[in-house]
């Protein structure tokens, strides 16, 4: 059956379907030898070959792993300043896997990895709603109005962030910590948005993706994860189907 280039490229662990679509225009994938770079163009991966960067695409077992990132590690495949990365967690996984957003140097927490660029799209694009969680630490406690600006968004970089959910979870001294819900994850948003209302962040942690928690994983640590385990980023129901997922 034939489907939309890029989706097949996700589909086969390549990248989430926007990062995709920048490959295809860079002249980075082929069909028979032939250089594509038509965005909307369709192939059928049953009847044709398709290589990007030169290697034959497999749509390979999807994998679903969730990692308690440590501060000190960067969310890319690789570094250009030698500084530690993710994969570096994961010894002796052989799969190609990227990470489903970002969490900077200095931030910890819930992250994904997987070769699965479909779920990738539906976790990170606004218009699936999916809900990410952050622990935030500030040196002195906003007061109600500047959180409610927060919630009710606020223009960073022009642009102005969607409606937020937060709530002091510790009022007192030397643990000023409030905890946030965003549906949608810009580039350091959170540190950004706290910024605005002079109120820098100390300490950064994502503890969730949808109701998919950290709990007692273990910083460093990871887990692998089934079906169930995704139905919990979606409230319940993935909004796709998916293959080869382990039960």
């Amino acid at each position: 059956m034939e489907e939309r280039l890029q989706k097949i490229l996700a589909r086969a662990g390549i990248g989430s379907r926007r990062k995709c679509e920048e490959y295809i225009k860079a002249g980075r994938v082929q069909i028979n030898g032939d250089r594509i770079t038509l965005m909307g163009y369709k192939a059928d991966p049953d009847r044709v070959r398709i290589t990007f960067d030169g290697k034959p695409i497999t749509c390979e077992e999807k994998v679903y792993i969730l990692l308690n990132k440590p501060t000190g590690y960067v969310t890319t495949l690789s570094d250009p300043q030698g500084r530690p990365i993710v994969t570096d967690l994961l010894p002796g996984i052989d799969k190609r896997i990227f990470p489903v957003g970002r969490l900077d140097l200095n931030s910890e927490g819930a992250l994904l990895l997987t070769n699965d660029g479909r779920l990738t799209n539906y976790i990170l694009h606004p218009r699936y709603g999916v809900a990410k969680t952050y622990e935030v630490t500030v040196e002195k406690a906003p007061t109600p109005a500047l959180l409610h600006q927060l919630e009710q968004g606020i223009f960073i970089d022009g642009v102005k962030t969607l409606p937020a959910k937060i709530r002091l979870l510790s009022p007192k001294k030397p643990k000023i910590l409030l905890e946030i819900i965003l549906h949608e994850g810009k580039k350091r948003q959170v540190r950004k948005m706290f910024s605005a209302i002079g109120h820098p962040v100390k300490r950064l942690k994502r503890t969730a993706y949808g109701d998919l928690r950290l709990g007692q994983l273990r910083s460093g640590r990871h887990q692998y994860l089934a079906e169930k385990d995704l139905k919990k980023i979606f409230s319940g129901k993935i909004p796709f189907t998916i293959k080869n997922i382990p039960d």
